[in-house]
């Protein structure tokens, strides 16, 4: 049996989505918090348990009888938060007789802000004893495109740095074919979308869409802090949203690699793409 954490999640979702056109649905099962809100997977045969990673006795009855197992990394939370329900997740792979872990992680390029609970994390599995995938996940282009159909001008830190972003559907589809497939087995996996692109080349992208001229305002750092902190961001986010954007500035997120278009099986869409598609 396949089994997928965090499935009632924005990412989890889309991976079941893409499993269910792969498998049958009672050879999948899904570890959630909330039943209840995965009661139209229950409906189509899933097997829907639940697992809550604050409370770790949950879990090695929830993952009971899966043999491949995705672990979809929790988010929105402080990091020794998200760490600790990592290694939960793991060790209750490991007492479940979990036999193949799928670790969703983070490019390697990520700053500390962010990336430093997935090295830790993949640290973990490891020295678990599972077999196990790690997919480092980019940026997501979808964070990008949040209301951006309404904007006239993109204010950001990144300066004219790119960024190979890729799509979150296209980064769910990924997982599931390699949970689907059981010959993975310690490969590390570098996802990008197929180029990297500036918020100079989003801009051109949205004023073609609308047909109204869009622009990019690359400001200071400082600038853009401040203009979060008016918009009542909350401070831990400001400082991640600044490592970001210091890390795009720098180049640190443009490298691409052909990872994801070999999982796929096709090209992954680019940013003007996923515009016109909106």
């Amino acid at each position: 049996m396949l089994l997928v954490t965090g499935a009632n999640g924005q990412l989890g979702r889309r991976v079941v989505t893409h499993l269910l056109a792969r498998v049958p649905a009672t050879a999948l099962a899904v570890s959630v918090r909330d039943p209840g809100a995965a009661a139209d997977l229950a409906a189509l045969g899933v097997s829907v348990r639940r697992g809550d990673f604050d409370e770790p006795d949950t879990l090695p009855e929830a993952f009971a009888g899966a043999r491949r197992m995705l672990l979809i990394s929790s988010a929105g939370m402080p990091h020794e938060v998200r760490f600790a329900h990592h290694r939960a997740a793991v060790a209750g792979a490991v007492a479940a007789g979990v036999s193949s872990l799928v670790y969703t992680s983070l490019s390697t390029a990520s700053p500390a802000s962010i990336g430093e609970v997935h090295r830790r994390t993949e640290a973990v599995i490891a020295g678990s004893g599972l077999r196990h995938t790690f997919l480092r996940n980019p940026l997501y282009t979808d964070n990008f495109l949040g209301g951006v159909l309404e904007e006239t001008e993109l204010v950001t830190a990144t300066g004219r740095g790119r960024v190979a972003s890729a799509l979150r559907d296209d980064l769910a589809e990924a997982a599931a074919v390699v949970l689907a497939d059981e010959t993975h087995d310690r490969d590390v996996y570098d996802l990008t979308g197929p180029a990297a692109w500036s918020q100079d080349e989003l801009a051109a992208a949205l004023s073609e869409v609308t047909g109204r001229p869009v622009t990019h305002d690359a400001v200071a750092p400082d600038e853009y802090a401040r203009q979060l902190r008016a918009a009542e961001v909350p401070e831990g986010l400001v400082a991640v949203l600044l490592d970001i954007h210091a890390t795009i500035a720098s180049g640190g997120f443009s490298e691409v690699t052909g990872d994801l278009a070999a999982l796929l099986g096709r090209r992954p869409l680019s940013v003007a793409e996923a515009v016109r598609a909106l």
